[in-house]
């Protein structure tokens, strides 16, 4: 398995595709640094990660069991492909990757949260809208950018 090494930089951003998904990439290098014991600070299955796993049906356990078989992102998708409980269109898929892209945080709780970490990051920055806002500019400042 060719794990990345999360300690030394970033996983791939949520909104790089495979097969159409979002997450999905970004999912599988948390996942193969998770197995090598080099994810750092990163976490495979976070509630990021189960918008693709309600969408696929797929379980987070079943999917990790894949990549550590040492399947490659091609092989994952073939296999997601043809496990999934929740079969989706090409039309769904890309319906789904493009909304999530817009998701933000819906509950008061993790507005302000998300707030917070604006502020932490740049308080300056009125550009940041959603999740993927969010992590993209937290990898990109936890490895020594300037947001």
């Amino acid at each position: 398995m060719n794990a990345p090494n999360l300690t030394q930089r970033a996983p791939r951003s949520p909104r790089v595709r495979l097969g159409g998904y979002t997450i999905l990439p970004r999912m599988l290098d948390k996942a193969r640094a998770t197995l090598a014991g080099t994810n750092g600070e990163y976490v495979y299955d976070t509630p990021n990660d189960g918008h693709f796993f309600r969408f696929t049906g797929i379980q987070p356990e079943a999917l990790l069991e894949q990549v550590k078989r040492g399947a490659g992102d091609w092989e994952v998708l073939a296999w997601v492909r043809e496990k999934a409980p929740l079969q989706r269109t090409p039309l769904e898929i890309n319906q789904w990757s493009d909304w999530t892209e817009t998701v933000s945080f819906n509950d008061v709780e993790m507005r302000e949260w998300f707030t917070e970490q604006i502020k932490r990051l740049n308080p300056a920055r009125e550009d940041l809208r959603g999740t993927f806002d969010y992590l993209d500019l937290d990898d990109f400042v936890s490895f020594g950018g300037v947001a």
